[in-house]
């Protein structure tokens, strides 16, 4: 995929972000991609914490991908880091064509270049396509999550 860029998300981004997002039938009930005002806020918190890595994958100047990247220090594991993966989302247009494995495989060498020892991620029990991909990039479903909407 060497017309690929990964780059830092920028708030020219957000639209095509929160597009991506709502892109599919868990993303459609619960993004609102009319209206960004809910979405600008969150992306300043975003972008002012270093701990926090939002890109975007770019093709021929589209957006075609995002994911989230969070470092995550602990006391766990002596003292390791984690980075948290979020959000990952492939274009409609682009899936089946290696992006999301391009967007994974930066997010684990992100990872190991910011120290981190641990690289997680969650995915919605209804996802059985997306729990496949993770397992064939060398992912193990090891624990059992657990969310209270608030």
């Amino acid at each position: 995929m060497s017309d690929l860029t990964m780059r830092p998300a920028t708030a020219d981004d957000l639209a095509d972000i929160v597009a991506l997002l709502a892109d599919d039938p868990l993303g459609a009930a619960r993004e609102s991609p009319g209206d960004l005002a809910p979405y600008r806020a969150a992306f300043a918190a975003v972008a002012a914490d270093p701990q926090q890595h939002l890109v975007v994958a770019e093709r021929a100047g589209r957006t075609v991908g995002t994911l989230q990247l969070t470092v995550v220090p602990g006391l766990s594991r002596q003292g390791a880091s984690r980075a948290l993966v979020e959000a990952v989302r492939v274009h409609g247009d682009e899936r089946g064509s290696g992006l999301g494995s391009e967007l994974i495989g930066w997010a684990v060498a992100e990872a190991r270049r910011l120290g981190c020892r641990l690289v997680q991620l969650t995915s919605d029990a209804s996802r059985t396509d997306a729990h496949r991909f993770y397992e064939r990039l060398g992912f193990t479903a090891s624990h059992v999550g657990f969310k209270l909407t608030l």
